[in-house]
C-alpha cells in the first residue's frame, strides 16, 4: 500500500511520546487522524489539542473503528485485548506496529537504523543537525525532542533517505519482537551493549542475541557500524560476508578536554572545540560521522554542524548553571548508562564534588536480580545518591528493596538512599555547593521532584 492510499489513520494509544509525534506528522500531511487513549499526558494533550486531533475523551470505543480507517497504528500501551484492536481485526482493517508503519512509509527511501542500548538517541540527533545544518532532505523518528526540530518524526514524500532510532523494547503487544528488526535498514548502528529490559529478555544471552539478529539483517551491500570497543558488540558483529556487507568499526574521537571545554582533534580541519563532553559521546560523535560519511557528508561539513550541537533533551542538559556550579539532567537509568555519565561528569570537571542522583524507575532497575548490574556505577560520584519510590515498586507488583540492598548492588558504603522526593529535596538544598556540580538522572520525575526550587537553593 503507496502512502497516497491511506486517507485515514487511527492510533490506538495515541498519547504515547512518540506516537503522538506520529499523529502530528501524519495529520502534517493532510491525513485524517482520529485515535484513542486512557491516559494523555502533557505535552501531548495540548500538542494534539492545537492540531485538532485529541479525542474528545479518554477510554476505548470500538464504534471509532466503524468509518474503516484505511489503517490501525497499534501503540505498545496497549494490550493484546484492547477493544479498539479487536473491532480493528473484526472489521478487517491492517493493523501496524509503529515501526511496521514506519517501514510500510519508508519503503522506497534508505534506511538508517541506529541501534544500542545506550548512546542511540545522542547519535541519532547528532546525524540529524549535521543534515539540518547541510540542508538535507531526510526524514526520521527519534525518541526525544530535539533542539531545531518541532517533531520526533517527519513523513514526507521527497526525503531520499529516513533517520531511525533503533529502540530494541518489543514493537507492541502482538507481535512483540523488537522494534529494530522491522525497520529492514540498509545502514545500521550498534553503539553498544548491557543488558537491560530484563522483564522481557530474561538475560543477558537472550537479550545479546536481539543484537545479533539486528546485525544479520544488514543486507547484501549495506553498512554495519559498529562499536569497536565493546566487547558484547564484537561478539554480534563479527563480519559474516565482508565482501558483500561493509563493517566498519569505531572507538572514541581524538581530543582533549582543557579548562572544561572538549577539543576534538581532526586530521584536516585542525582541532574543534565542541559543547559535547564526556567520553560515550566521544564514541557517539565517531559513530555519527561514519554515517554521515556514507551518505555523502564531506567532513569540513559534519565538524563545522558539531560547534553548534548541544545535545539531545535530557542528555548531560544543563538546568543551570552558575560561576562554580553545574546542575545536569540526564536521561541515564540503566546501569551501563548510569556509569558513563557519572564518568562524564566527573572527567570534565575533575576540580568539582559530584553529587550524583539516581532515581530507580523501571521495572529492570527496581528488580533485586537485576541489581548487581549496577556494582560501581556511581563509584566516581563524590556523594552517591539512589533515590526510588515505594509505590512505584508497589504499582509494579515488585518486592520492596531495602538500603541494604541498593548498597550491597552498587558496591558503595557511600550510598545514599531516598524514598521521599520532599525529604531528597531539602537534603540537596541543604548541602554546600561551593565548587560542586549535581547531576540527576532518571527516565522519571523524582515523584514530580520541584527542579525550580532545587535550582534556586544550589545555584
Amino acid at each position: 500500500m503507496e502512502r497516497t492510499d491511506f486517507k485515514h489513520i487511527h492510533l490506538i494509544a495515541t498519547g504515547g511520546s512518540i506516537m503522538h509525534n506520529l499523529a502530528l506528522a501524519l495529520h502534517d500531511q493532510g491525513i485524517r487522524v482520529t485515535g484513542s487513549d486512557d491516559e494523555i499526558y502533557e505535552p501531548a494533550k495540548s500538542r494534539l489539542a492545537a492540531a485538532g486531533i485529541l479525542p474528545a475523551e479518554e477510554g476505548w470505543f470500538p464504534e471509532k473503528l466503524n468509518d474503516k480507517p484505511d489503517a490501525v497504528i497499534l501503540g505498545m500501551h496497549a494490550r493484546a485485548d484492547n477493544p479498539e484492536l479487536l473491532r480493528a481485526q473484526e472489521l478487517g482493517i491492517p493493523v501496524y506496529s509503529f515501526p511496521d508503519f514506519i517501514h510500510e512509509l519508508s519503503r522506497h527511501k534508505q534506511r538508517i537504523v541506529i541501534g544500542g542500548s545506550h548512546g542511540k538517541t545522542s547519535i541519532t540527533s547528532i546525524i540529524m543537525h549535521v543534515l539540518q545544518h547541510c540542508g538535507r532532505l531526510f526524514d526520521y523518528a527519534v525518541g526525544a525532542q530535539l533542539e531545531g526540530f518541532d517533531r520526533m518524526v517527519r513523513l514526507t514524500d521527497d526525503a531520499p533517505i529516513i533517520i531511525i532510532e533503533g529502540d530494541e523494547y518489543l514493537s507492541d503487544p502482538i507481535k512483540r519482537v523488537p522494534k529494530f528488526h522491522l525497520y529492514h535498514h540498509h545502514i545500521a548502528v550498534i553503539s553498544g551493549i548491557s543488558w537491560d529490559h530484563i522483564n522481557v529478555f530474561p538475560t543477558p544471552e537472550v537479550y545479546r542475541e536481539q543484537f545479533r539478529i539486528f546485525a544479520e539483517m544488514t543486507p547484501k551491500a549495506g553498512t554495519l557500524i559498529y562499536n569497536q570497543d565493546d566487547e558484547q558488540v564484537q561478539l554480534v558483529a563479527v563480519p559474516r560476508n565482508p565482501a558483500d556487507i561493509n563493517y566498519i568499526g569505531y572507538t572514541v574521537h581524538p581530543h582533549s578536554i582543557i579548562n572544561g571545554k572538549t577539543i576534538l582533534h581532526t586530521k584536516k580541519e585542525g582541532d574543534v572545540e565542541i559543547p559535547l563532553f564526556g567520553e560515550h559521546n566521544l564514541r557517539n560523535i565517531s559513530a555519527a560521522k561514519e554515517v554521515c560519511k556514507k551518505i555523502g557528508i564531506k567532513a569540513p561539513d559534519f565538524y563545522e554542524a558539531l560547534k553548534t550541537f548541544k545535545g539531545a533533551a535530557k542528555r548531560l542538559e544543563k538546568l543551570g548553571e552558575g560561576s562554580n556550579t553545574v546542575i545536569f539532567r540526564d536521561f541515564a537509568h540503566a546501569p551501563s548508562k548510569v556509569k558513563a555519565t557519572t564518568e562524564a561528569v566527573k572527567t570534565q570537571y575533575p576540580q568539582r564534588k559530584l553529587v550524583a542522583c539516581v532515581e530507580l524507575h523501571t521495572f529492570s532497575s527496581l528488580n533485586k536480580n537485576f541489581l548487581p548490574q549496577y556494582a560501581g556505577a556511581l563509584d566516581k560520584a563524590d556523594v552517591p545518591i539512589v533515590f526510588f519510590s515505594p509505590k512505584t515498586v508497589e504499582h509494579k507488583r515488585m518486592e520492596m528493596l531495602s538500603e541494604e540492598d541498593l548498597r550491597s548492588a552498587f558496591g558503595n558504603p557511600k550510598l545514599q538512599v531516598y524514598t521521599d522526593s520532599a525529604a531528597l529535596l531539602e537534603h540537596l538544598k541543604g548541602m554546600n555547593w561551593q565548587n560542586a556540580n549535581l547531576l540527576l538522572m532518571s527516565s522519571g520525575t523524582y515523584q514530580n521532584l520541584d527542579l525550580e526550587t532545587l535550582k534556586k537553593a544550589v545555584l
